[in-house]
């Protein structure tokens, strides 16, 4: 179920990337309405729910690189998250000085550190998981 709902919003990511970048700025910036964004930052976006179906689609059938890819942003974020997160704004906003961060941005880019790990520890049981449902289904 979890694994559904995270594909599901990895496709609403692509297909709309600009509401999901608009909650992450109510969350993480006081003056969130000064952002100015680059145009990158929408394909970006795109770019991140792209590889979160793609790893739980794909499984273990799926690219061993993009997993590891995913797998180790996800450890760097939980571990340093002040470097990436510095990186972030640089990449996404034209006035990244101007922008001031809320006090739990840490947190929550350790949390989505978690939330790519989450990604990739899914898709590596998720062959496991719909052969048994899908033994259960069938035995019912």
């Amino acid at each position: 179920m979890l694994r559904k709902l995270l594909i599901a919003f990895g496709c609403y990511e692509i297909a709309k990337p600009q509401p999901v970048i608009d909650a992450c700025e109510r969350i993480g910036l006081e003056n969130p309405d000064d952002a100015q964004l680059r145009p990158r930052a929408l394909w970006g976006a795109r770019l991140e729910g792209l590889l979160f179906v793609w790893v739980l689609v794909r499984g273990r059938e799926g690219s061993t690189l993009v997993s590891t890819l995913l797998g180790a942003a996800g450890l760097a974020l939980l571990a340093v998250p002040r470097p990436f997160i510095d990186l972030s704004q640089r990449l996404v906003y034209e006035n990244a000085d101007d922008l001031e961060l809320k006090p739990w941005v840490k947190p929550a880019a350790r949390a989505l550190g978690a939330l790519y790990l989450l990604v990739v520890v899914l898709s590596t049981r998720g062959d496991e998981s719909t052969a048994a449902s899908e033994d259960a289904t069938a035995t019912a």
